[in-house]
C-alpha cells in the first residue's frame, strides 16, 4: 500500500481501485488514494498487446473485457451481473479481468485492449489524462455512487465531535475534496461560496469552528488508524474490508454527481456498435435494482438514486 501518511499528489502511476490510488496497494478492492505519477512507458502494461491490427471494440461479436482493480470483489459481482443477466440482452458478451494498477486500467482502455473499466469517477478520469496526454478516453454513463461516509471510533454523532478533534482526509486531491465537501454537509466546517465539491482544498475552507486538525491518509492507513482519530471521511469499502462494523460510519448523504463512479471507454471506440451496446447495458434498469438490493454490493456501491 502507500505511505501512512502523504502531502497532495499529482496524478496517477499505479494504484487502486476507485481510480483513486495510484500506487501498488496490498488490499482487496480497489477504491485508494495516493501519490498520482505520470508514468506511461509501454514496460508497464500488463496486459498483452493485441496481435491483431482490430481492437475486440470493433469485432463483432468479440468478448468485451471489463476491467477493474485486482481484488475488488464489489466491482467484480456488479461486472460479472451485466455479463450473465443483462449482456446477452444488448447483443453482446462480457467478461471481467481485474488489473493491477491505474495506469495498467486506463492504458488497456485508450488502446482498445479492454472495452471499458468501472473504477473511477470524472476527476479521477481528468487527473489520469492530466498525467498521460496520450490516452484517449472518456466517461461513458454514470453507474454508481460509493459509499462514503464519515467514520468513528469514538463518537456516535457528529454532534459529539469534540473541539481540536484530529480529522483524516485522503491523501489524493479528488478524495481530499470529497472528505471537505462531506465535512461541510455535516455542519463541520464551511467552504467559501463558489467552491466546487470535487476540486475543493483546505485553502477553500472558510470557517473551522471546531478547530478541526487535518491528517491525510491513504485508504488503507485511514481505516487502520481510525482508533487513533476523532473522525474519518471514508470510503465504506474500505472500512468493511477492514472489519469495522457500518454502524461507525456515523453520517453518509448521497454523493455529488462528480463523484459518480463512471463506465469509462476509449474514446477511438465511443462509436462502434460493440460500445455502444456496452454502454446500454451499464445503462440498463436492471443494473440500479441490483445495486439497490443485492448483498455483493450493500454499502459499497450504491445506486445513482440513493438517498
Amino acid at each position: 500500500m502507500s505511505q501512512d501518511t502523504a502531502t497532495r499528489p499529482a496524478p496517477p502511476t499505479g494504484g487502486d481501485e476507485h481510480g483513486f490510488e495510484l500506487k501498488q496497494r496490498s488490499r482487496w478492492p480497489w477504491i485508494a488514494g495516493g501519490v498520482v505519477a505520470v508514468a506511461g512507458i509501454a514496460a508497464a502494461i500488463a496486459v498483452p498487446q493485441l496481435t491483431a491490427a482490430k481492437s475486440p471494440n470493433e469485432i463483432a461479436g468479440a468478448t468485451l473485457t471489463v476491467v477493474t482493480a485486482e481484488g475488488n470483489s464489489a466491482e467484480q459481482a456488479l461486472v460479472q451481473f451485466i455479463a450473465e443477466e443483462v449482456a446477452p440482452d444488448h447483443g453482446i458478451t462480457v467478461a471481467f479481468k481485474g488489473l493491477a494498477d491505474s495506469n495498467t486500467l486506463n492504458r488497456a482502455v485508450s488502446e482498445g485492449e479492454v472495452a471499458g473499466t468501472i473504477y473511477q469517477h470524472k476527476l479521477w478520469l481528468g487527473q489520469v489524462l492530466e498525467a498521460n496526454p496520450d490516452f484517449r478516453e472518456e466517461a461513458a454513463t454514470p453507474v454508481f455512487r460509493w459509499g462514503f461516509g464519515l467514520w468513528s471510533d469514538k463518537w456516535a454523532s457528529v454532534a459529539d465531535v469534540p473541539d481540536g478533534a484530529k480529522v483524516s482526509l485522503y491523501s489524493d486531491p479528488a478524495n481530499e475534496a470529497q472528505g471537505l465537501w462531506l465535512l461541510q454537509e455535516a455542519g463541520l466546517i464551511t467552504l467559501r461560496d463558489g467552491a466546487e465539491p470535487g476540486t475543493a482544498t483546505q485553502a477553500d475552507i472558510e470557517s473551522n469552528p471546531k478547530n478541526l486538525e487535518f491528517i491525510l491518509l491513504d485508504f488503507a492507513a485511514q481505516s487502520r488508524a481510525l482508533p487513533d482519530l476523532d473522525l474519518a471521511a471514508g470510503y465504506t469499502e474500505y472500512y468493511l474490508a477492514a472489519g469495522i462494523p457500518i454502524e461507525q460510519q456515523i453520517f453518509a448523504p448521497p454523493a455529488p454527481d462528480d463523484f459518480a463512479g463512471q463506465l469509462t471507454i476509449g474514446s477511438d471506440w465511443a462509436d462502434t456498435d460493440n460500445i455502444k451496446n456496452l454502454v446500454k447495458a451499464f445503462q440498463d434498469p436492471r443494473v440500479q435494482e441490483f445495486l439497490a438490493t443485492d448483498p455483493a454490493v450493500k454499502d459499497i456501491l450504491l445506486p445513482l438514486d440513493a438517498e
